[in-house]
């Protein structure tokens, strides 16, 4: 599955969207995204079954209980949980999904083909949702250099 840059501008572009994975420990990779992702001007639904808030935001137990006009969702969670996620997000009819690089397993694929869904895989979501800063801004610049970026 070929990942399109307007793809990924679609996803990115309502500025609203909800993260499967987001973790109440500061350190883990889902809140540094939720915690960024929110300091740049996105409104963050985080989903974490094992709390309801998260920095003061609501947190959400599962994808059927987010609120209706949610159409992007980011799933990096641990490999094990990701086809789960996948699963209610297509058959919650949320438009845009992204599985972060490294959350997807060997099923992954094959949920996306079968419910004839186009997600963006094998991609960070650091390499996109502007500012591009640190080491995503120097990958993003080498991918550009040798055409790596999609378009």
């Amino acid at each position: 599955m070929k990942v399109t840059k307007n793809q990924i501008d679609t996803f990115l572009e309502p500025k609203k969207l909800a993260v499967a994975g987001v973790s109440r420990n500061e350190k883990k990779f889902g809140h540094v995204v939720f915690k960024e992702l929110s300091k740049h001007g996105y409104e963050v639904l985080p989903i974490n079954p094992k709390t309801d808030n998260i920095n003061g935001t609501t947190c959400y137990p599962d994808v059927e209980s987010l609120p209706e006009n949610i159409d992007s969702i980011l799933i990096l969670t641990p490999k094990f949980e990701t086809d789960k996620i996948l699963q209610s997000s297509i058959k919650r009819g949320i438009k845009n999904i992204w599985v972060q690089q490294s959350s997807d397993t060997k099923e992954t694929l094959r949920i996306a083909e079968e419910y004839e869904k186009e997600i963006i895989l094998n991609k960070c979501i650091f390499m996109f949702a502007e500012p591009i800063r640190g080491v995503h801004k120097f990958h993003r610049t080498i991918n550009k250099i040798f055409g790596a970026l999609p378009k």
